[in-house]
């Protein structure tokens, strides 16, 4: 079907008006989505999990350090939540992460579902809930064992809300990553949160 004389005046005039109208804006660039991962890809910054949902408070009586049984565990929900969180991070290329644990299982199952690569166990990563009187104490040695942390790269501790809570001043929600600073300072030590699954 032949163009009428409108459609070809426009189409050869419109060439001509581009240039007359100038280079336009320059393109905007968007923030990053996530703008804290080059510093935990370099270790500045450490990445601080909370476990992922289990249901319930505290644990109940009975409990005992590596018996699973007798803790509080992940739900289905909490394993679907850890293993999306550890695809998330795989994709931000944090990979290869070195991955630390509190002993609890439920942290524990959340660091292992993650997938990023093999997880230690770091007693100062263990939940005080029970025990408030030892907040003091194990978050100074969480803090001495993060300031001899000299090799580069990410860095994941997956703990409890307490622990977070202790050394960044932030409840976080089951699931949620905290960054903060590896050094303490006396700048703020929170550099962002995070909900990825």
């Amino acid at each position: 079907m032949p163009l009428s004389r409108r459609a070809v005046l426009a189409l050869s005039l419109a060439p001509a008006l581009a240039a007359l109208a100038g280079p336009g804006p320059a393109p905007v660039r968007a923030a990053p989505a996530h703008p804290w991962v080059p510093q935990l890809k370099d270790g500045t910054v450490v990445g601080l999990l909370r476990h992922a949902l289990a249901p319930g408070t505290g644990d109940p009586a009975g409990f005992r350090l590596g018996d699973c049984s007798t803790q509080r565990n992940l739900s289905a929900e909490g394993r679907a939540q850890a293993q999306a969180i550890g695809a998330a991070l795989r994709g931000l290329g944090l990979d290869g992460a070195r991955v630390y644990s509190s002993q609890w299982c439920r942290c524990l199952d959340t660091a292992r579902l993650l997938a990023l690569g093999p997880v230690e166990e770091l007693p100062a990563l263990n939940s005080f809930f029970a025990d408030r009187d030892r907040e003091g104490e194990q978050t100074r040695a969480l803090e001495d064992w993060l300031a001899g942390q000299t090799a580069a790269g990410p860095l994941i501790l997956v703990t409890h809300q307490v622990n977070i809570t202790a050394l960044t001043g932030i409840v976080p929600a089951s699931g949620e990553l905290v960054l903060a600073t590896r050094l303490r300072t006396s700048a703020p030590r929170l550099v962002a949160r995070a909900t990825l699954g």
